[in-house]
């Protein structure tokens, strides 16, 4: 078994709403050294062996389901192997 774990996050050059608002929320608080928050999401997968490889198995699972590539990207870490 593989665990990995998909990062999605907004583009740069999208504007973030929730960042924003968390963003003013931790200034309101004091913490001035705040300079910006970005909000994203993850998924865990655990996958069985196959004969495609980690690589190809996120990539079609992140391009046909979890990622809008006109607003978000994505980045994967394998996080063990059991």
């Amino acid at each position: 078994m593989v665990n990995v774990r998909i990062f999605v996050t907004y583009k740069q050059s999208v504007f973030n709403p929730q960042g924003e608002t968390i963003t003013d929320a931790i200034h309101s608080l004091g913490f001035s050294t705040v300079k910006k928050v970005n909000v994203g999401k993850f998924f865990d997968l655990q996958l069985e062996p196959s004969d495609k490889s980690v690589e190809e198995i996120v990539s079609q699972v992140s391009e046909q389901l979890l990622v809008n590539f006109n607003l978000e990207t994505y980045r994967y870490e394998v996080m063990e192997e059991a």
